[in-house]
């Protein structure tokens, strides 16, 4: 099992970073990605520009932990996690999560429980730019119910 966990400020090339998990190798009968792009606007506002920020070593740490119960939940062959910081522009690509397996059924069902829980779990600190000046934003209720829906009752 391969996990890629990279935290950059550098543009994603998604086609490329998808295409490597599965070219030469035959096991992989499945890759399903997700592609975060950066809308030009959140609830009210028109945002220009977004600024994420993380704590390095923390975040990387948080990422490897959610790839990891990815991957006891299910059969998978891949995991890559690639995500943005710094100052972006709509459209731009902030996150890349992507999941190679044998089958559909578990890469994508992988793939949503990483997109849930990195929204709600991966310590990253996001700042807008809007007309009316900065804001940070935080989860959205729906992020989290999402998250939650992964979350088994003990016994």
């Amino acid at each position: 099992m391969v996990v890629d966990i990279r935290v950059q400020a550098e543009p994603l090339e998604p086609l490329k970073e998808q295409a490597s998990l599965w070219q030469g190798q035959p096991r992989v009968g499945a890759l399903v990605s997700f592609i975060g792009l950066m809308r030009d606007f959140n609830e009210d506002a028109t945002v220009s520009r977004l600024v994420l920020e993380h704590y390095p070593g923390m975040t990387e740490k948080a990422l490897a932990a959610i790839a990891a119960e990815a991957a006891r939940r299910w059969p998978l062959l891949a995991i890559r996690i690639l995500h943005r910081i710094g100052s972006l522009e709509p459209q731009d690509p902030i996150v890349l999560v992507a999941v190679a397996a044998s089958h559909r059924g578990p890469a994508f069902r992988a793939c949503e429980f990483l997109i849930d829980y990195l929204k709600t779990r991966a310590p990253f600190w996001k700042k807008e730019i809007t007309p009316t000046g900065e804001r940070w934003v935080g989860a959205r209720d729906t992020d989290t119910a999402a998250a939650d829906r992964w979350v088994t009752p003990t016994a």
